[in-house]
């Protein structure tokens, strides 16, 4: 059964000096401000399109992991993703770089690999995203 998410943003003023909210409809997630300026300039405390793909990427990519480590018979104790977008103002989303740090027992560094590189083709957040280069750093830890 297909599963529909929702989000929505109200944006006031224009784009230089103007700000949003996004809201998210199907969750419990507070409310968060987005503007150009900390999207083009970065922020400490104001969100972004982009860092809203990076967390969707990364929980996606760590469902998708610790499937295919499952599959492939592994045990998985831990899987830390982290995904950095990067935008170009002007150009758009430059790439999108994936950091995997995994423990997990029963599988040997090959098939790892093999597992991880998988997981990141097959990620429906990488499927969609398929247009923008994405790039992955997958460490099997001790």
């Amino acid at each position: 059964m297909p599963v529909t998410r929702t989000a929505e943003t109200q944006w006031t003023g224009d784009l230089a000096s103007g700000g949003g909210t996004v809201s998210f409809g199907s969750s419990a997630l507070p409310d968060v401000e987005v503007t150009w300026k900390a999207r083009s300039e970065g922020s400490d405390s104001i969100t972004s399109p982009e860092e809203l793909i990076a967390a969707a990427h990364s929980s996606c990519l760590s469902m998708a992991l610790t499937n295919g480590l499952t599959k492939a018979g592994a045990t998985p104790e831990s899987v830390r993703i982290s995904a950095a977008v990067t935008l170009k103002p002007g150009t758009g989303i430059t790439g999108i770089h994936l950091t995997a740090n995994v423990q997990a027992t029963g599988i040997d560094g090959d098939t790892f690999a093999e597992v991880a590189e998988s997981a990141k083709a097959n990620c429906p957040v990488s499927q969609a995203l398929a247009g923008t280069e994405i790039t992955l750093d997958a460490t099997l830890e001790d």
